[in-house]
């Protein structure tokens, strides 16, 4: 337990720290930092967000109770957090679901800051809070690169990259998701911090319906993040990013002007970009410059630009 606090102020000392002086209110304080103490602890403002990780199949609830409440309570005490802003979460490997799962129905939204934009994250109803830290860096990458140009969002989940983009004086967004409670969910951050009426487009289908209906040479900029793998009944079959990427980022290629570039991203740590069929795309893997600080493991994603010829 001693080693856990000690390693819990160090953190919280140095990252407090960093992250005022960046503007930063969301960020990862800890990560099974110590094998011993299989927690992960996300800071969002004067919210903390304590996930447990669940060994499965050796997983004993009440041996390790008393473990992760006391040490619940010393991070709490640490980080100085109101108890009624502390959420317990807990994640366990899953196959063949979709990685976005629904735990409640609260619909209890708080606003957070990042980049000078405001976000609504939710800590009662998914497991993720909606917004992924890990894309803080792609996320500004995108507001440098939209000035004046037509953006794509595939697989947006809440819309945080159109809302950077807009922010960069994108000519028009596009958010699409085959989600209506995610696409929702982007209209509102899109309407937090004030973009609204014509020219952000919202369309909540999947995207096997979506390329298909979709006129080409309409963009210029691609954020695709796909779920490693997908089984939703909207869609005709699953999907897998390593087996589908090549044919997705084809497709998408389709849709995308001369020198258009595509930001394709997956958590997928295994995952071996298909050469062979993205061959009329060059592509440079960019995923050691948008890993932030704060992330202690640097296989959280990885990130290519794939610009057409």
């Amino acid at each position: 337990m001693e080693m856990f606090i000690n390693r819990l102020q160090r953190m919280s000392k140095h990252f407090r720290k960093w992250a005022r002086r960046r503007e930063i209110s969301c960020f990862r304080l800890y990560d099974r930092d110590i094998p011993e103490f299989p927690y992960l602890i996300e800071i969002y403002q004067d919210a903390m967000l304590f996930f447990e990780y669940v060994r499965i199949p050796d997983y004993d609830p009440e041996k390790t109770k008393a473990k992760r409440d006391a040490c619940l309570e010393a991070a709490r005490a640490i980080l100085e957090i109101s108890p009624d802003k502390v959420y317990l979460k807990q994640r366990e490997k899953k196959k063949g679901v979709s990685q976005y799962e629904k735990i409640s129905e609260n619909k209890n939204f708080i606003p957070v800051t990042e980049g000078g934009l405001t976000f609504y994250v939710n800590f009662s109803d998914y497991l993720d809070s909606g917004l992924f830290l890990d894309h803080r860096i792609t996320r500004s990458m995108i507001r440098e690169e939209a000035n004046g140009k037509d953006f794509l969002n595939m697989f947006a989940y809440t819309g945080s990259f159109s809302v950077y983009a807009a922010s960069g004086n994108a000519k028009t967004t596009t958010t699409v998701d085959m989600s209506k409670t995610y696409i929702e969910w982007a209209r509102l951050n899109m309407k937090a911090n004030g973009f609204t009426g014509p020219g952000h487009y919202y369309i909540q289908e999947n995207y096997e319906v979506f390329l298909d209906e979709a006129k080409e040479e309409s963009f210029d900029l691609a954020v695709v993040d796909p779920p490693t793998f997908s089984n939703s009944k909207k869609m005709h079959g699953t999907f897998d990013v390593q087996r589908d990427h090549g044919f997705l980022l084809s497709e998408i290629a389709k849709l995308m002007r001369k020198g258009g570039k595509i930001y394709f991203s997956t958590n997928f740590q295994k995952f071996k970009l298909y050469e062979h069929e993205i061959h009329h795309l060059s592509f440079e893997e960019i995923t050691a410059r948008t890993i932030p600080e704060d992330f202690r493991n640097k296989k959280i994603h990885k990130v290519f630009v794939l610009t057409k010829q």
